[in-house]
């Protein structure tokens, strides 16, 4: 039997922080959203599904043995699964009748099929072979599962995540180091500190809200105060952090200053002072000391964030929530005393100056925001550059597969980037 990942067909939804990456690859709790249900259906070979042009970066990061993209692999018993699924505890057990489950949109959160009828289905490609499935395997009704829709419901949901893969991890205690003078506040019990991690003298951590992970590598130095629900990924660093309820760090992270019900997919900086709250940071960016975002309105009103459709045209879409604050796509760097707006799009590799005051909602990828205005900089050339220095802070390198989908995903986002260049250039000389 084959256990089957599939990326749906929003996942314009996500852009920003899904530029370089399929959705399920998104971080919510303690792990990725294809790692949970990979770890709920174990021992099983696992295809995964995804956009075409990033199938080479994500094969050499995926699980050993799996397949990407490979049709091929679906001429089996399957388990099917939409990527975008925060499957918590749920299971599908391999045995059983064919069965597909929806969404109320119509949907496709899961699927049992069987090989004989796996054989039949037309193959060209995933979304065929599913829309067939849908037509001809009889509809269950599905269980009270949260399926991902917008990337600013995986901040809204990462409490009750971090809440879930604590307890099926099933791991709690002081395996680490744990100085005498750092301050337990809560039941010890909500607490794992991995082996080899580090928390120093004065440090509190607050569990009364949720339990904290501490994983391997990770320090947490004097006068931070860390509460749960909390999930800091390995070889983290809190620097003088206060970092309240809500918060997912992936690996080697570094996170100071005020951060609230935030999540960083890894390989990212948020160092110094100033506050970053309900927000979605990618990997290898780094925020420039002071820099803060809003995360709620002064009118208290719902949040909009700019984004495209599946066409392409870009519009606002009203989130819903009063709470809401930044996505930022990875390399992205912002100087000193940057203010981001509130349901910011900030894209893929952008160098962000401040100004003194609150910048756009929309900053295009590969763009640079220098005194006031959407420019070109010095251009791709020189943020491809700083992005190798970047990596090789961490022992890390862009492979030439790594550089091959920057190069397409810059030439994917130009149309936007250059409406924005000739807007504020107007603008400039009306000025």
């Amino acid at each position: 039997m084959r256990l089957v990942i599939f990326e749906g067909d929003n996942f314009y939804n996500f852009f920003p922080i899904a530029y370089l990456r399929p959705t399920f690859e998104l971080r919510c709790g303690h792990s990725l959203l294809y790692e949970k249900i990979i770890r709920n259906h174990p021992g099983l070979a696992v295809s995964f599904f995804c956009r075409d042009y990033l199938a080479e970066t994500f094969s050499a990061r995926c699980p050993e043995g799996s397949a990407v993209n490979d049709l091929r692999s679906l001429k089996d018993d399957l388990l099917v699964f939409n990527g975008n699924l925060l499957v918590k505890k749920f299971k599908l057990h391999p045995q059983g009748p064919e069965e597909i489950a929806l969404s109320e949109d119509g949907e496709i959160l899961y699927s049992r099929i069987k090989k004989e009828t796996a054989g039949k289905l037309p193959c060209t490609d995933i979304r065929s072979f599913l829309d067939t499935a849908r037509e001809k395997l009889p509809v269950e009704k599905a269980p009270d599962l949260t399926l991902i829709t917008y990337q600013w419901e995986l901040i809204q949901h990462n409490r009750e995540a971090i809440d879930s893969d604590f307890e099926i991890a099933g791991k709690s205690g002081i395996e680490g180091m744990v100085d005498k003078q750092a301050n337990i506040y809560g039941p010890a019990e909500r607490l794992y500190v991995a082996p080899g991690a580090e928390v120093h003298p004065q440090v509190v951590i607050d569990t009364t809200g949720g339990p904290v992970t501490i994983e391997r590598g990770s320090i947490v130095f004097p006068h931070s105060r860390i509460e749960g629900p909390c999930y800091i990924g390995p070889e983290t660093r809190i620097t003088r952090g206060n970092i309240h309820e809500g918060c997912s760090f992936g690996p080697v992270c570094r996170a100071g200053g005020e951060i609230e019900e935030s999540i960083i997919q890894g390989y990212s900086n948020k160092y110094h002072d100033g506050f970053l709250g309900h927000a979605y940071l990618g990997e290898w960016i780094n925020l420039g000391a002071l820099t803060t975002n809003s995360d709620l309105k002064n009118d208290y009103g719902t949040v909009e964030v700019y984004m495209p459709d599946s066409e392409g045209n870009w519009r606002y879409v009203d989130t819903k929530s009063t709470k809401i604050g930044c996505f930022i796509g990875d390399h992205t760097k912002t100087s000193i005393g940057t203010f981001l707006n509130t349901g910011a799009h900030v894209g893929v590799m952008t160098l962000l100056m401040g100004t003194g005051k609150v910048l756009p909602k929309f900053i295009p990828s590969f763009s640079w925001f220098l005194e006031g205005a959407v420019t070109a900089g010095y251009g791709y050339a020189r943020l491809l550059e700083t992005a190798e220095i970047a990596a090789g802070r961490r022992e890390r390198s862009l492979t030439k597969a790594d550089k091959a989908l920057l190069d397409h995903v810059y030439k994917l986002t130009e149309p936007e980037r250059k409406k924005a260049i000739r807007k504020d250039r107007k603008k400039l000389l009306r000025g």
